[in-house]
């Protein structure tokens, strides 16, 4: 019907890894002319409401097509807002009907936008009941590796085949290989892996895996990666598009969706030292660790002798406050809480990123042409640490001594190690060649995205 808008409700998951990514996407299907309503849950909206009231970065025209709106997270005021296992149980109760009233309330107040399209977090499958009874196309997006993902996509038949027991590990056999050009799975390496708590990654294991049931239920898979990237693994899984890397997609004068406020000072201190020579060190959003490795890290980025970026969260410290040791000093480095990590992984002064390997880290890495040192820390990170060491041989995993402790020597040494071998640095700088060329005009990404644009006007 002429005057029609096509309308895009866009849910993630209420994490920054997933909420980052599928904001970017939606700017690409804001910026076709389309109206994307972006929903979070109240409390990851107000993280970042409030990091963003602390910014001055000016939104491009895609944003004035992208509403936001929220929905209630089901605390209490007793609930602890950083619970995440808890929010996604409240989340995964309230939800169904939260959103139904959303959609009709859209619906109702204009008519001729209605939501024709739902792109839903693909761990939140079983909402795309709702997409069905209100008659939008349901559309799973997928934040982690299209390795990651057709890995669970595939557990099912590991459960059925006693290869992992219910809790999610193996009870059958060393490793888990889905193609010979895939790295393999062992014990803790999983999606839901969180060895320092057992109980959490039983709800992760749990949620994800009744998550991802209902994923068949979308007639598109769209991934955050690219084809070439990884070939074998787009193989696996028939209707997957992938669209990435989206970080590519941004400018960067784009508004950030950080949960965290970022300390652009950082920049101009990278404008003041000499190419590639800069180690930049960042775990994420959720990383923690114990004061002892605190140390470690702080002397072995001294003993490196190399100049510093370390973005330490207030909580880095497993939520104590931050301590540094005695007798360390930044003469050599610049310590912030937050940065903003596109804008310095493109700055020519970079030479390596000590990396937990989210895969939105990885991506960005990757597409800026920067080697890694790999200190992941729980779920896909492990397995995007074998891509990036094993398959890319674009970096190298700082190693656990006897007492499960990354020591200064180790850090020091593989600093050295990457600096001085420029193998690292030349297969980094072919990776970002061919990211770049997958979301070009004519790329597969390009493509894969023009072709799902296309067929939502056609809808």
């Amino acid at each position: 019907m002429a005057g029609k808008r096509p309308h895009v409700l866009a849910v993630p998951i209420p994490a920054q890894g997933h909420v980052k990514p599928l904001m970017s996407l939606c700017r690409q299907i804001a910026k076709h002319g389309f109206k994307v309503t972006f929903v979070n849950a109240h409390s990851i909206h107000n993280k970042m409401l409030s990091a963003s009231q602390k910014r001055q970065d000016e939104e491009d025209d895609s944003c004035h097509n992208i509403v936001m709106e929220t929905i209630p997270d089901g605390f209490t005021p007793e609930d602890d807002p950083n619970n995440l296992s808890m929010l996604l149980e409240n989340l995964r109760r309230t939800m169904p009907q939260t959103l139904t009233d959303l959609i009709q309330r859209i619906n109702t107040s204009n008519p001729y936008e209605k939501v024709t399209c739902f792109i839903a977090d693909i761990a939140f499958s079983w909402i795309f009941d709702i997409a069905d009874k209100m008659g939008a196309e349901p559309v799973a997006f997928s934040t982690p590796s299209v390795a990651n993902l057709a890995f669970m996509l595939h557990t099912p038949k590991l459960l059925e085949q006693g290869i992992l027991n219910i809790n999610g590990s193996l009870q059958n056999g060393v490793v888990v290989s889905l193609s010979n050009d895939i790295p393999a799975w062992r014990n803790g390496e999983f999606l839901w892996s969180f060895s320092r708590d057992p109980e959490i990654e039983k709800v992760f294991f749990e949620f994800t895996t009744k998550g991802f049931k209902d994923a068949s239920k979308a007639k598109w898979l769209l991934c955050n990666s690219c084809h070439e990237l990884e070939p074998a693994a787009t193989e696996l899984v028939p209707n997957v598009l992938p669209v990435g890397p989206l970080n590519l997609l941004d400018s960067n004068s784009v508004k950030s969706t950080n949960f965290f406020s970022e300390d652009s000072s950082c920049l101009r201190w990278l404008d003041t030292q000499p190419d590639r020579s800069v180690v930049y060190v960042s775990f994420g959003s959720s990383g923690v660790f114990s004061q002892q490795q605190m140390d470690e890290l702080a002397f072995g980025l001294e003993l490196s002798g190399r100049a510093f970026l370390w973005v330490v969260r207030p909580d880095l410290a497993n939520g104590s406050p931050i301590v540094y040791p005695p007798g360390f000093g930044t003469g050599l480095g610049k310590i912030v809480e937050w940065a903003p990590q596109k804008k310095v992984l493109s700055h020519p002064s970079i030479g390596c990123f000590v990396s937990h390997c989210g895969w939105n880290s990885t991506t960005e890495g990757v597409t800026n042409g920067v080697p890694f040192l790999c200190w992941p820390y729980f779920a896909d990170q492990f397995h995007n640490e074998k891509y990036i060491c094993e398959k890319w041989g674009i970096g190298l995993k700082i190693d656990f001594d006897e007492e499960g402790i990354r020591s200064r020597y180790e850090i020091k040494n593989k600093i050295d190690m990457l600096f001085f071998d420029n193998k690292f640095k030349e297969n980094a700088l072919k990776l970002k060649e061919m990211c770049g060329k997958s979301v070009a005009d004519g790329g597969t990404s390009f493509n894969n995205l023009k072709k799902f644009i296309d067929h939502l006007y056609r809808r």
